[in-house]
């Protein structure tokens, strides 16, 4: 069973747990410049890799996805790449619903793999911190509601990386529900002023296959589960009530019982993400809803630009 990240991770400050934990946060920093490799990169294919330095929760995948689109509209031949975890099937199906998904426990093993097959650009969910590849364009993204925590580095907080190292990278992605993030911004730009800083707001697709006189009853196993909650009430869904599980939980029959049963108690819908519901193929899951959502690029000129430049460079 997987377990939830540890709350005081979110704490506005540190916690006595993190500084506690601040040693094996230094020897976790040290360890990962030791096994740094050398970067190797293949020019038969441009790479973009959207990664995260907060850990889980970003709105990586939906980036993904969005940005697949964008390029087949443009008559680029893309395709995603996903390192293999047997814990992150629910994500494995969901892009490969979406296009062709390459996917190897070493991630080069699957970018050459998309060279042999004719793909002009390898869109990687995650990888930021794979030493081993040099991307072509590489995209941080955040979660609006988590930002950074409490600003330190695993065990000590959630982040993989210094919050200070944002001075390396060229494109910030902000994802939400349209919350006041003129800190944020300020914050990021004070580490790295000529950073691109770009925003998105999640959007509920079949929202209105929904009636919204009945009571609903949310559950997700996500990183970013409140932001999820978040959404269905801007659209004035009664949600009565919502169950947070770890991420890439995978549900038990007895889970499914139990959620079905607590829905029973308040005369309620049930109601999940796509993700999650993926994740109960081997169940009965007929009285089990799902929001399709979709990622809505607020300044998306900006960002299409971005990503046609790199296609148009040799």
């Amino acid at each position: 069973m997987k377990l939830k990240k540890p709350k005081f991770w979110d704490y506005k400050e540190a916690h006595l747990y993190s500084y506690i934990l601040l040693p094996f946060s230094f020897i976790l920093s040290l360890l990962h410049k030791i096994r740094s490799k050398p970067k190797t990169t293949n020019p038969k294919i441009k790479t973009i890799c959207i990664g995260n330095i907060y850990i889980g929760g970003t709105g990586k995948t939906s980036l993904v996805i969005k940005i697949k689109e964008i390029l087949e509209k443009n008559d680029i031949k893309v395709c995603f790449i996903k390192k293999f975890y047997s814990d992150q099937i629910d994500e494995q199906k969901l892009l490969s619903k979406n296009g062709q998904l390459f996917t190897a426990v070493k991630r080069i093993t699957a970018l050459d793999e998309a060279v042999t097959q004719g793909y002009k650009i390898a869109i990687f969910d995650d990888g930021l911190q794979d030493t081993s590849i040099k991307y072509d364009l590489e995209i941080v993204c955040f979660n609006n509601l988590n930002w950074i925590g409490n600003g330190l580095t695993l065990p000590s907080g959630p982040l993989r990386e210094n919050i200070n190292n944002l001075r390396l990278y060229d494109n910030v992605f902000l994802n939400g529900n349209e919350e006041n993030l003129i800190d944020v911004k300020k914050k990021i730009k004070e580490i790295n002023p000529k950073i691109n800083i770009n925003q998105g707001k999640y959007v509920p697709l079949n929202i209105k296959d929904f009636n919204k006189e009945y009571n609903y009853l949310v559950f997700s196993g996500i990183g970013n589960h409140k932001t999820f909650v978040n959404m269905l009430k801007n659209n004035d869904l009664k949600i009565v009530d919502d169950l947070e599980y770890p991420d890439h939980y995978q549900y038990s029959k007895k889970d499914l019982n139990q959620i079905i049963n607590k829905a029973k108690k308040y005369d309620a819908k049930i109601i999940t993400t796509e993700k999650d519901y993926l994740r109960l193929d081997s169940f009965d899951k007929t009285e089990v809803l799902f929001i399709k959502s979709t990622l809505e690029i607020l300044d998306e000129k900006n960002l299409i630009q971005t990503i046609i430049d790199l296609n148009e460079k040799n």
